[in-house]
């Protein structure tokens, strides 16, 4: 599998290559690659005659073919681009003879998302056969989204703080387009160099700093009752931007972890961070929270989670306000 940067640092040196397959559950790569050859392998006056953009669902693998086997106009190479090419799954085999002897002079792109091809199938291998590329683009798990962000940022001259960067995965979660445009957003009003903090996005992205699951997890950990029914009850008379069933997922997460944590042996914050697969910055807050709920206590609340994610899908509930069973689920963590 070829690594992104690669990819493109090979384009750029104009080893090009006949066809590229990028498939994936990931679409942000997949676009982010596409993108990237549609923007630069011809100048801006060879493609009106030489660069084409097919939609899966409008064409069938012959029409492919057809376009890619055409020569290019006053031209060294024409681009071809198959957006949606998954609406092609059933037939998309179909493509393994023109793999095995590409047109040299076209450069064909297959945005192949959510899914991915048999590597034991006649296509994957006559791909890799002919030295075109093969991208399979992974989803990132929640605990490395934050990280993907501050790589991100580093590379445009901005900075995040962490607790900024947790309030964009726990409220957009792992969908990688959608956290960029918001940083894109963001990377307008702000000038270069600066540190993206949870006042930023708070102010220009809508997400409260003081009243998110981040803060109720972190009122729970320390047993601050106060503030905990004070973020809840926010929850409550704002349920379509707090559903319940996303705050219950993210506390069973971490009290999933907290159970992890009393099972460590070595409690080193390093150790932990590694362990439990958490921003370093984090680590003092499973340590105070391990002191207030011991293990008998979280394994109690893990089952009390279970219980409640049912409830909160509707099942077993008789209806009760979402926000209702927020407070008596807090009531049961915190007694």
């Amino acid at each position: 599998m070829e690594d992104v940067k690669q990819i493109v640092a090979d384009i750029k040196k104009g080893q090009i290559k006949p066809i590229y397959f990028l498939m994936g559950e990931e679409p942000y790569y997949i676009d982010a690659i596409s993108d990237y050859i549609e923007d630069n392998v011809l100048a801006e006056e060879e493609k009106g005659f030489n660069q084409m953009v097919l939609y899966g669902r409008d064409v069938a693998i012959d029409d492919i073919v057809s376009n890619a086997k055409r020569y290019p106009m006053m031209a060294e190479r024409q681009v071809v681009i198959v957006k949606e090419a998954q609406d092609l799954s059933r037939t998309i085999e179909n493509l393994a003879g023109y793999a095995a002897n590409p047109q040299p002079t076209t450069v064909l792109v297959l945005n192949y998302k959510y899914k991915k091809i048999d590597k034991r199938k006649a296509l994957y291998k006559a791909i890799k056969k002919q030295g075109s590329v093969v991208f399979e683009s992974k989803k990132l798990y929640e605990n490395q989204v934050a990280d993907w962000i501050r790589r991100v940022l580093s590379g445009q001259n901005y900075t995040i703080s962490p607790k900024a960067s947790q309030m964009l995965v726990e409220f957009l979660g792992t969908d990688l387009s959608k956290i960029n445009n918001e940083l894109q957003k963001l990377k307008i009003i702000l000038p270069e160099g600066t540190q993206i903090t949870p006042e930023h996005i708070e102010e220009n992205i809508g997400i409260s700093k003081d009243y998110n699951n981040f803060e109720l997890r972190k009122a729970i950990g320390e047993r601050n009752s106060v503030k905990a029914f004070k973020i809840v009850d926010y929850f409550a008379n704002n349920p379509k931007d707090n559903p319940m069933v996303v705050t219950v997922s993210l506390l069973f997460n971490f009290f999933s972890q907290l159970l992890h944590f009393h099972g460590l042996n070595d409690k080193n914050p390093r150790n932990v961070a590694s362990a439990l697969k958490i921003n370093p910055y984090f680590v003092n807050e499973y340590i105070a929270a391990a002191r207030n709920f011991p293990m008998r206590k979280v394994s109690a609340v893990v089952s009390t989670l279970r219980e409640f994610d049912v409830k909160s899908k509707g099942v077993n509930s008789n209806a009760v306000p979402q926000g209702d069973l927020l407070k008596e689920l807090l009531v049961k963590i915190l007694s």
